[in-house]
């Protein structure tokens, strides 16, 4: 009789363990979606991560750039909702140096469990060191910032729907706006988004096209959000040098939320 009175109450531990947790699920998947219905302004940490080498000087012009960002992309959803809030609060953190590896995502069961602990090490460094508040934010966008080099690196690794973004650039003097435009990238990931390029990186058509149904099609006067380039022609892009290049297109529009 003992025994099988332990072993009723181990069940109902477990049962509300399980209960709390499907709980728990469904408000995050919830408020996660709920994002993007865009009737309030989502707050977003966004916290530059510095590797050696890189120059100071053009890290305080990201810093001081964040807010044109913002502004930007409240340009873009007012195209599509006038009545919308702005849809990002950027609060700022760092620059805070790179302790922790980045996480490498994996292709199979093992790696994707491997990158998800290794993620979880990489926010909770990262969050404690510059000082992030562990609730409060709709996301955190993780801004990796590399010296130049010959590889000229621009990378991401963003969950779909998430909550964390991460993204990589090389940084200057000349190449701030470029790192923001990444950012975003990463950013809009989070909320739904998803690539317009194809495997050899150039937009795809019409998807990857800020201005699908620009007449004469090339060149496009702005970059797509979630394309790389600005398309010139059919067979040439240019990287975009400005955040006025930035634009929000009509598939992206409708990932987002922004439009139907």
């Amino acid at each position: 009789m003992r025994s099988r009175r332990a072993f009723v109450v181990r069940v109902a531990l477990l049962l509300a363990v399980l209960v709390v947790v499907l709980v728990y699920a469904a408000h995050d998947v919830y408020s996660r979606r709920a994002r993007n219905a865009w009737r309030r302004t989502l707050d977003v940490a966004f916290v530059l991560v510095v590797e050696p080498g890189v120059d100071a000087r053009a890290v305080d012009d990201l810093r001081r750039r964040v807010p044109d960002l913002a502004e930007r992309l409240a340009v873009e959803l007012a195209r599509y909702r006038p009545d919308a809030p702005r849809p990002f609060a950027f609060t700022t953190y760092g620059p805070t140096p790179l302790a922790v590896p980045l996480p490498v995502p994996g292709d199979d069961l093992a790696g994707t469990l491997r990158y998800a602990w290794d993620l979880h090490r990489f926010t909770s460094d990262m969050d404690g060191r510059a000082g992030i508040p562990a609730r409060g934010f709709d996301a955190r966008l993780y801004l990796v910032l590399d010296p130049p080099s010959e590889r000229a690196v621009v990378e991401g690794m963003s969950e779909e729907g998430g909550r964390v973004g991460i993204a990589r650039a090389e940084l200057d003097s000349g190449s701030v706006d470029l790192a923001l435009f990444v950012a975003a990238h990463e950013l809009c990931h989070t909320l739904g988004a998803s690539d317009h390029y194809g495997p050899d990186g150039r937009a795809l058509v019409p998807s990857g096209l800020a201005e699908p149904d620009r007449v004469p099609l090339y060149p496009q006067a702005f970059a797509e959000i979630m394309a790389r380039n600005r398309p010139l022609s059919a067979t040439n892009e240019a990287r975009p040098e400005s955040l006025a290049e930035l634009a929000v297109g009509p598939s992206t529009a409708r990932e987002l939320g922004w439009s139907r």
